[in-house]
């Protein structure tokens, strides 16, 4: 997963997420967390994102969807 631009995030209401961002093109993901880290995580689908924005839990849609399923690397 190489994405060399910056992906911007929107601040989200949830217990543990503090922002989330897409990149569609390369299909990376990039969370803040309440904690302040930035993960970024690859072959996340544009569909995938949008269930997570949608979701009424964010961070258990995160759990079950992304971090269960995606390889994530710290950037932040």
């Amino acid at each position: 997963m190489v994405v060399a631009r910056m992906i911007g995030r929107s601040s989200v209401s949830s217990s543990h997420l503090a922002s989330i961002g897409h990149d569609p093109a390369s299909g990376t993901l990039e969370v803040e967390f309440r904690n302040g880290a930035v993960w970024r995580y690859g072959d996340v689908s544009e569909p995938e994102y949008e269930d997570l924005l949608r979701s009424a839990s964010r961070g258990r849609a995160f759990v079950r969807v992304i971090r269960s399923r995606k390889k994530g690397v710290r950037v932040g």
